[in-house]
């Protein structure tokens, strides 16, 4: 079944169309409009354009962590920690709800066209941020530009698109290099030009990025999504011989008539109906929300134990971020040289030749079992005054660890969802976002109540109650995909 049937009727398996020998698919020769054979060159153009965005993406949420405080002190003339993380975390509130429409709008229009329109409303939100006068127009734009970010639910789904399943690691490594860029120059450019030019230069500059990457995507960018590719060719055919016969795999009667709305609300339920039927989604994504909502723990900490504990100023809190992106290119380039050749590896040795979507998980597992003793350091650290050298050691062990675990991620439900990896994403993403808004708001509570060193100890003695997820859906996964029509293999 593809992703533009509705998905209460009866499932239909895209190599059994309802009428009888389609005329458009990809010719299996060659065909130039099937993305899976576009040059390697054009592939990886459109790699650096994923990374252009994502860059920009993650340049403008986090380049204001660093003076979030300071935000909010000049609208508002008076200090408050929660107005502040919210300013940050609010970001994710929108990122969860974004996907719901993103994603399904990609399955009906493309991924093309939804970028497109996406790019420009985050353009708009980003506008509207740097011109707000007031805290809660601020808190409202911040959360318009994290709901019009599409990059964290289309770019793996590209990937998928492009890249044949022992190819996909290496893909899914590259795009997650330039968003570390970002989340490193962000913060280092807004401490110096917060103190110089202040804070809203910063989000002007996001502005001005995200206009560029929007020109390049609209100039160069093809629809990758072959179901639209298809859809399009067929229609064009038809109106070229004036023969409505003419179909693809992925047509059927009743969605030729079927009306508008309709479509699109079915296609909004489909991420949730998919997570209803499939445990493996359920659990990873439930492991990956919790696991990812650490780096927002970390943004929204880190930067006043730097200023209180070790008297940083803002440009010297910015620049300390970079620790966690040198981190995490350790992390992307640790996962370019061994997922996709541990991936084929055990497919050789315990899949009669022909891996599985389980064999990404094993950096998964090794994050899940490093994840404790760093998230307890990274709080003891500074409790006990011990060197900052500690503390960011600890901070660019945690982005070895979580970008190992992301890239592992994204890869097994690409691998394990295929044509269905969009909606399946999009719980992924709303189950992280989710925890990115929520959980950092619980920091300060906790560590008022047990210290910054208790505090960071309860968080990882949580961590080691996560270890056995990854492990299961290693061990079971397979056998658990069968039960769901979205993952049985050979779909």
């Amino acid at each position: 079944m593809d992703e533009s049937q509705p998905l209460l009727g009866q499932l239909n398996e895209p190599q059994h169309p309802t009428i009888p020998n389609p005329l458009v698919r990809f010719d299996p020769k060659g065909d130039p409009d099937n993305p899976l054979e576009w040059p390697k060159g054009y592939k990886m153009g459109v790699v650096c354009l994923l990374a252009l965005l994502s860059f920009t993406v993650t340049f403008t949420c986090i380049g204001i962590v660093p003076v979030a405080e300071r935000i909010i002190f000049d609208l508002e003339g008076r200090q408050s920690k929660s107005a502040s993380i919210l300013l940050v975390t609010v970001w994710e509130l929108g990122e969860a709800c974004g996907p719901l429409l993103i994603a399904p709008l990609s399955e009906i229009y493309g991924r093309y066209s939804t970028f497109n329109v996406a790019n420009i409303i985050f353009i708009l939100g980003v506008v509207l941020t740097a011109s707000s006068p007031t805290t809660g127009l601020l808190v409202f734009s911040r959360f318009l530009t994290g709901f019009a970010v599409a990059s964290n639910v289309l770019n793996p789904a590209i990937i998928g698109d492009m890249y044949p399943s022992e190819s996909r690691g290496s893909g899914m490594s590259l795009i997650m290099l330039a968003p570390l860029l970002g989340g490193a120059v962000g913060p280092a450019i807004s401490g110096l030009i917060a103190e110089s030019l202040g804070w809203r230069k910063i989000l002007w500059m996001s502005a001005a990025l995200a206009i560029v990457s929007e020109i390049l995507f609209f100039t160069l960018l093809r629809e990758t999504y072959k179901v639209s590719i298809l859809k399009q060719r067929a229609a064009r055919l038809r109106k070229e011989t004036q023969d409505e016969s003419i179909k693809c795999p992925y047509e059927t009667g009743e969605a030729a008539t079927e009306l508008y709305w309709s479509a699109l609300r079915t296609s909004i339920k489909r991420p949730v109906v998919v997570m209803l039927d499939s445990s493996v989604l359920q659990i990873i994504s439930f492991y990956g929300g919790l696991m990812f909502t650490l780096y927002y723990v970390l943004a929204t900490t880190l930067p006043g134990m730097l200023m209180e504990i070790y008297g940083f100023s803002p440009a010297q809190t910015g620049l300390s971020f970079m620790s966690f992106s040198i981190g995490a290119t350790g992390g992307i380039l640790l996962s370019n040289a061994f997922v996709d050749h541990i991936y084929v590896k055990l497919g050789k040795s315990y899949g009669a030749g022909t891996a599985i979507p389980e064999y990404r998980l094993p950096f998964m597992i090794t994050g899940a079992a490093l994840m404790p003793p760093i998230v307890a350091l990274y709080g003891w650290a500074p409790n006990a005054h011990w060197p900052v050298q500690t503390l960011l050691m600890t901070v660019a062990l945690l982005g070895v660890v979580l970008i190992m675990s992301s890239i592992a991620l994204s890869s097994y439900v690409v691998d394990a969802f295929g044509i269905y990896s969009a909606s399946a994403m999009t719980i992924v993403l709303i189950a992280r976002c989710l925890g990115g808004t929520l959980l950092p708001l619980a920091i300060p509570p906790l560590t008022d109540a047990l210290g910054l060193g208790y505090g960071f100890l309860v968080l990882g003695a949580i961590c080691v109650l996560l270890i056995p997820l990854p492990v299961v859906v290693m061990r079971y996964g397979r056998h658990w995909r069968q039960n769901s029509a979205y993952t049985r293999d050979g779909l």
